[in-house]
């Protein structure tokens, strides 16, 4: 359906009983956040909140809190768009050949930007917005939802743009009230390009910040988009409706359809501290130098409607959005990697930490002993792709050995990976490399390191959960638990950082009767447990909380020529002392929500 505007999308969503209504006063600070995670987690519908304490602008979230949902948001237009991200259109081309996909064809037509010559905004103040503050730790407010807009200097104009949703901080830490505001985004990111050329002018970089309007601005803006199709025509192909946009007196792009638009400077190297800020795998992410925003102008509608969301540990909205990714992408994948058929961003372990993959194995066609080869330049090829460089764990199997498997029933991906892998082979290391910003496992920001895991080939082993009656663990470690066949957790409580003492446990149970073969990976914890109660657990902790090169022992490890092996593998994912600070709900504002949510859960 083409929403004109975000008001479409919330009375649409109204009619169809998909919107619960929040009539009572909620204070921005902890309380909304609240709401939304209960609501959502209990797979509930979209809410509007509104009264918002401190703002006369009502807000609304988890209007993609499911996949049913978002799916109904663009259920006139997916279709169409898949056909586009498949053929990779370009929308010209669709119109120079109407016949060969006539709906592709209305689709691109939509999809091509519309400059405008007015707008219907009034000036206001970043104070005059709803502050949302979701976590205790947090540094401040935050918008969550941004579509963020930034130029090309080489190559000015908006088909040439970039909207990434990059999260804003909007007031706390050292930033001046209603002039400055702070950005997070990567260097390598589309804006981080854009400013690199334009510190090489010595010139600010204008940006816009754009919040709500139609539903598809912020799907665009957390698109990964194949050659070809910029983000504005995405926008409008998915939203059946051409974005619209001008420029204000100043030169900075206005979404025209937005809600609310801030407009602002980033001058050369001119950082503040920016968060903490809770984030999607379920930490803190800390605070440190980021660009600064100098404030220009904030613009707002009439009657304006702030969207956002709330980040934490997975599953989150941000969950819903990965599937209609998936779904809309389908197997663009596979045209952009050769020999690739899934590739699966594992979201219990916060997307990027985990990616599982499935390849063809062809470079052997005759072979006695079948290993991993092509899966490793396809690995490879995945770790030097897009976002899928900010893996540090790469499990890659081959299509060959089970037609049936699937990345996305991650416990029997395990499985069927744990009783193929030879662990004197099949992993391999990259370290002293880059890793997501948010993730703090590694040592410094940003800094970490990369394992590849192929398996290729027959069954090598049977896979148990069963310990023998003699099994004894070593001084210091205790409760072993089995998460799955062929994964146990096992408890480790004494001081960090112990890794001697990882390898007492390595050759303590090498020297054990208990024959390893069938458990062939040790997860060292805090506590089994917990990790062993529910495989997301395990996703979480274990690749949440360990470094490769830092955090992989093995029993019996050893170097044959330069590659590092194993007997069974150890992976040590407990909390370290430069760990960040888990995300935890304050029990004061769960009461208050108790009570709020009497009349609507």
């Amino acid at each position: 359906m083409a929403y004109k505007c975000l008001q479409d999308c919330i009375e649409d969503l109204d009619k169809t009983g998909q919107l619960i209504r929040i009539k009572e006063e909620v204070d921005p600070y902890l309380e909304m956040a609240s709401i939304h995670l209960r609501i959502h987690e209990a797979k509930g519908k979209a809410i509007l909140f509104e009264k918002v304490k401190g703002s006369k602008y009502q807000a609304v979230s988890n209007l993609f809190g499911t996949t049913e949902r978002s799916t109904f948001i663009f259920r006139d237009t997916l279709e169409n768009v898949k056909k586009m991200i498949a053929l990779k259109t370009d929308p010209m081309q669709a119109l120079k050949h109407p016949l060969q996909n006539i709906g592709v064809a209305l689709a691109a037509w939509k999809a091509l930007p519309k400059k405008v010559s007015s707008h219907k905004f009034e000036k206001i103040k970043i104070s005059d917005l709803p502050l949302i503050q979701c976590w205790e730790k947090d540094g401040g407010a935050f918008v969550t939802l941004p579509i963020v807009y930034s130029e090309d200097p080489e190559k000015p104009g908006a088909m040439h743009s970039n909207l990434g949703m990059y999260r804003i901080q909007l007031s706390g830490n050292d930033y001046i009230q209603d002039k400055e505001i702070g950005l997070h985004y990567q260097l390598h990111r589309g804006i981080g390009v854009h400013q690199t050329k334009w510190n090489k002018l010595g010139k600010p970089m204008k940006v816009s910040v754009f919040v709500g309007g139609p539903p598809s601005h912020s799907f665009a803006a957390v698109m990964p988009l194949p050659e070809g199709l910029s983000e504005l025509t995405f926008a409008g192909a998915l939203g059946g409706r051409r974005f619209r946009y001008m420029y204000d007196e100043e030169g900075f792009c206005l979404s025209t359809d937005a809600d609310f638009v801030i407009t602002g400077e980033v001058y050369p190297n001119d950082n503040k501290p920016e968060g903490p800020f809770g984030d999607h795998l379920g930490y803190y992410s800390l605070k440190h130098d980021f660009p600064l925003m100098r404030v220009k102008n904030v613009y707002a509608k009439k009657n304006a409607i702030w969207s956002f969301t709330v980040v934490g540990r997975p599953p989150q909205e941000d969950t819903a959005f990965g599937n209609m990714i998936h779904e809309m992408t389908g197997s663009a994948i596979s045209s952009e990697i050769p020999g690739v058929h899934e590739v699966h961003a594992v979201d219990a372990a916060g997307v990027h930490p985990l990616l599982l993959a499935i390849g063809s194995e062809r470079y052997t066609p005759y072979y006695t002993n079948k290993r991993p080869q092509e899966l490793l330049t396809i690995s490879n090829h995945i770790l030097g792709t897009g976002q899928l460089s900010l893996a540090k764990f790469l499990f890659i199997a081959d299509k060959s050995d089970d037609e049936t498997l699937t990345t996305h029933e991650e416990e029997k991906f395990f499985q069927h990976i744990l009783e193929r892998i030879d662990l004197s082979r099949d992993i391999h290391f990259q370290t002293k490399t880059t890793i997501d910003t948010l993730d703090y496992s590694g040592d410094g920001l940003n800094t970490g390191s990369k394992v590849i895991i192929a398996a290729a080939g027959d069954k090598k082993r049977t896979l148990t959960d069963i310990l023998p009656d003699d099994f004894i663990l070593p001084a210091g470690f205790k409760n072993p638990r089995f998460v799955s066949k062929g994964i146990l957790a096992v408890e480790f409580s004494e001081s960090h950082p112990v890794p001697t003492n990882i390898g007492i446990v390595s050759g303590s149970l090498a020297g054990t009767t208990w024959k390893t073969e069938g458990t062939p990976l040790i997860v060292i914890c805090d506590d089994a447990d917990f990790l062993a109660a529910d495989f997301n657990n395990f996703l979480w902790i274990t690749f949440t909380r360990s470094n490769p090169s830092h955090d992989i022992y093995g029993i019996n490890e050893r170097y044959e020529n330069k590659h590092w092996c194993c007997d069974t593998l150890i992976i040590d994912a407990r909390i370290k002392p430069h760990h960040a600070p888990v995300l935890k709900k304050n029990a004061e504002v769960e009461k208050r929500v108790d009570e709020i949510l009497k009349k609507y859960v």
